[in-house]
């Protein structure tokens, strides 16, 4: 574009140039994607808990607590509400107690769609909902008296 400006007795021509941007053009292509079929058995698979772990991001967590009275129930529901496993020992707490916990601690599980599981004589496992304990101390367990 031309401009015309008058000084004096002059007239100057400018060239003024508007800035426009460039135009970029780019071919959009699909993605390529491959189909994969799999059995539905293994689709179904279970997780290790590691690689469920390593695919949130951060590390699983056990809590050993050891209660002494039945008030330290609710930080154990708390622990089990952030999903951490918890190894509950009851060895220091008096009988009648020992049963009040349990009961509350069955009833958090239960609630979170946990499980909770003796492991030994007054020590109990209390999982959340995505981990799987296995094992056969269930049935030493029964095979023994503690």
């Amino acid at each position: 574009m031309k401009r015309n400006n008058k000084k004096g007795d002059q007239q100057v021509q400018q060239n003024v140039e508007t800035t426009q941007p460039p135009i970029v053009q780019q071919d959009i292509q699909k993605p390529m994607s491959k189909e994969v079929t799999q059995p539905m058995e293994q689709a179904k698979s279970i997780l290790n808990l590691q690689s469920v772990a390593a695919s949130k991001g951060g590390a699983t967590q056990v809590t050993l607590v050891e209660p002494r009275v039945y008030a330290e129930v609710r930080d154990i529901a708390d622990h089990l509400k952030s999903r951490r496993s918890v190894i509950v020992n009851l060895h220091r707490v008096e009988h009648d107690q020992k049963k009040r916990i349990i009961d509350f601690l069955s009833g958090t599980v239960y609630v979170i769609s946990g499980d909770i599981q003796r492991v030994g004589a007054d020590i109990y496992l209390c999982t959340p909902a995505d981990v799987e304990v296995t094992g056969e101390i269930s049935t030493l367990l029964n095979m023994e008296e503690f």
